[in-house]
């Protein structure tokens, strides 16, 4: 199993370092446009191996040809966030780039599955599917693992468990039109909902909706990198490992849910051919309206960027 890592800034640099140290890829390939950058890095964690205890199979590149025949690609490439700046903010600039990305992965890679991290997240894995022209089920996006991550963290901290006992989920759009699912969470086996009032839990969802602007704005400069690149590293694991395991990622719709031809935040079962299967959960009436409203919204959005 071959993994490349498009983008050797904090959120790439920090997934390839976590699937090389849980061993989830034969081969990890960094690559940027930054000459020196992917190499020093993957330098850096070579010398690691010895201590950490993992094969120092990782290497950096700045030429395409270096990650030839991979079979996952991850891409974090693009601008980040900036306090202030909006998602969709990002839409214009990071087009150009995806497009490029994509491109050069799909000629040297055209049997690849991509993940894609990159912001507008649904609009740029729409985006990889058009421009790469791979199969749907082996195009998606990481954004339900890491907002799921962030409330059942939100949860813990709330309730003062660890966080290992919330199972919770999130669905729809990575942002704003977020679908959190009240009815399917629980803490230690109990219902989320017999443990805290409506106006905490909105509170909850409302903080991981912002999760991401609220790292921003503390930093300053830049954006999350740890709960992401977790995130990327639990979808490879399900992808290289072929474990089938149901995560909620962005995934293309073909009638589940009633939602068809467009792509948004849903639970699917992975594995080696990509997206298995689309999970359809029992879903109340208020929950399913969202979801498609959400995937409404995603659509629209996507046709603004043949404008760009």
């Amino acid at each position: 199993m071959r993994v490349t890592v498009v983008g050797s800034g904090f959120v790439g640099a920090t997934a390839a370092m976590r699937i090389v140290q849980k061993g989830l890829a034969d081969d990890v390939v960094m690559i940027d446009i930054v000459e020196g950058l992917p190499q020093g890095l993957a330098l850096d964690m070579r010398e690691s191996a010895p201590v950490e205890g993992f094969e120092p199979n990782v290497r950096g590149t700045n030429d395409y040809a270096d990650t030839a025949d991979s079979d996952l690609v991850v891409i974090t490439a693009g601008l980040p966030r900036q306090p202030g700046m909006s998602r969709m903010d990002l839409l214009g600039k990071n087009a150009g780039i995806m497009r490029d990305v994509v491109r050069r992965v799909a000629e040297h890679s055209p049997s690849s599955i991509l993940i894609v991290v990159t912001n507008p997240l649904d609009e740029m894995t729409f985006l990889a599917a058009e421009t790469s022209g791979f199969p749907r089920e082996r195009v998606m996006g990481m954004a339900g693992v890491l907002d799921s991550a962030r409330l059942r963290y939100f949860v813990a901290e709330e309730l003062r468990v660890s966080p290992t006992k919330v199972d919770a989920m999130t669905l729809g759009s990575h942002g704003e039109s977020m679908v959190p699912l009240p009815r399917q969470a629980t803490v230690a086996g109990r219902p989320l909902i017999e443990l805290v009032d409506e106006g905490t839990l909105e509170r909850l969802y409302e903080r991981t909706r912002e999760g991401g602007a609220e790292i921003v704005g503390l930093l300053k400069k830049g954006s999350a990198y740890y709960a992401p690149s977790a995130a990327i590293a639990q979808m490879v694991n399900a992808i290289a490992g072929d474990t089938g395991e149901v995560l909620p990622v962005c995934a293309w719709c073909t009638g589940q849910y009633g939602i068809e031809d467009v792509y948004v935040g849903v639970p699917a079962r992975l594995g080696r051919a990509g997206v298995r299967e689309i999970v359809e959960l029992d879903l109340n009436g208020d929950e399913l309206a969202a979801l498609r409203a959400a995937a409404e919204g995603i659509r629209s959005k996507c046709s603004d960027l043949a404008q760009v």
